[in-house]
């Protein structure tokens, strides 16, 4: 695991940086919509190193990822062809995508607050949002709900019990990304359960098996 010790120290020195602010908010940008590395752990470190400042950085980091997220909205919207699907094949979301689509269409605000607020990929949602055409006042709103809810609560974590969890992160660095990266595989598959589960009938819901994109 000498590569994520190595990114994992070259997000410390972010965090030390003059500029943390900006890289803090330009990470939580661009992860809405196509960057694959979170912007949890700078956010972290940053209220570690201050935690007066906890609620801000948890602020800028919350408003720069849902303009990043808009920015998904924006290539599902108008660029999903030339772009977005490449995004999303990049992600290995490729399979899943249409199904996210019809959950999606049904679920609408509540889709994306959930997508927003747990390891559900997010990029995917808003890709996908924009793709079907959501509205957008809608979209951006459970967008904000849900952003805020996920790291208020890390800002707040961080102040409160900052040494503890550094030390956590330090020792169990390897543990704590793969569990991170079972929680977003296990984060999918929970939303497409819970999307279905109002109307289960005991037979496959129809957004299960779902290929084609553009809906019925």
């Amino acid at each position: 695991m000498a590569w994520l010790r190595g990114l994992y120290n070259w997000t410390l020195e972010k965090a030390a940086h003059p500029h943390a602010v900006w890289w803090l908010a330009f990470f939580s940008f661009i992860e809405s919509s196509f960057f694959p590395i979170p912007p949890h752990p700078l956010l972290g470190l940053m209220c570690l190193a201050e935690p007066k400042k906890a609620i801000r950085f948890a602020a800028i980091c919350t408003l720069a990822s849902v303009a990043g997220g808009l920015l998904g909205y924006g290539i599902g919207y108008f660029l999903y062809e030339a772009v977005g699907a490449w995004v999303i094949g990049l992600l290995g979301l490729t399979e899943s995508f249409p199904v996210a689509a019809c959950y999606i269409r049904e679920q609408g605000a509540m889709a994306v607050f959930f997508a927003a607020g747990t390891p559900v990929p997010f990029k995917l949602m808003t890709i996908t949002a924009g793709f079907i055409e959501m509205n957008l006042a809608t979209f951006t709103l459970a967008a904000l709900a849900g952003r805020s809810l996920i790291f208020m609560v890390v800002g707040i974590l961080f102040q409160i019990f900052g040494a503890p969890i550094k030390a956590i992160i330090d020792k169990y660095l390897g543990l704590l990304t793969t569990l991170f990266v079972v929680l977003v595989v296990g984060g999918f598959v929970l939303f497409t359960q819970l999307a279905s589960s109002d109307e289960d009938t005991g037979e496959a819901h129809i957004c299960d098996t779902a290929t084609n994109v553009r809906g019925s």
